[in-house]
């Protein structure tokens, strides 16, 4: 098995970023979506259009996961599903997915989906904005992330 970075790439911050440390380390990285992304023509870098059909580009990236991935998501849900195989769980704000965390992850999901569908409730909103500073914690815990996978490998 050899290392390989997934982009669950619909509305991703971070594609740049991604394509930039995987060509340091020489990582192949396949983007994933729905809709047409223009991703560099480069033999590292692979595009996958999925059906637009719900939970389709998770789909994809669930069944090829592995311990030797990494997997680059804010879904809650792929990223339980990823860390059943072993897989690194990076958001693009830097934030790791690991199997401690994902439950709390879930329930909080469950209780601002249940906030957001009260409607005597004031509006809620999303997650803060992206910042220069998550651009920077996502460089940092990718490149950390890339370099342990590395080392269990050799």
């Amino acid at each position: 098995m050899d290392l390989h970075i997934y982009i669950d790439a619909d509305a991703c911050p971070v594609r740049e970023e991604t394509y930039k440390v995987a060509r340091r380390h020489g990582i192949p990285v396949t983007v994933v979506s729905n809709s047409f992304l223009r991703v560099p023509r480069e033999p590292l870098i692979n595009f996958i259009a999925v059906s637009d059909s719900f939970d389709a580009a998770d789909d994809y990236i669930a069944e090829r996961a592995n311990a030797q991935s990494i997997i680059i998501t804010s879904d809650i849900l792929l990223a339980e599903r990823c860390l059943k195989v072993n897989a690194v769980i990076l958001a693009p704000n830097g934030k790791s997915f690991t199997k401690d965390s994902i439950g709390g992850a879930i329930a909080t999901r469950a209780i601002m989906a249940d906030l957001r569908a009260g409607a005597e409730m004031p509006t809620i909103g999303g997650p803060p904005p992206f910042t220069q500073k998550d651009r920077s914690n996502f460089l940092e815990k990718l490149h950390v992330s890339l370099e342990k996978l590395k080392r269990l490998n050799s």
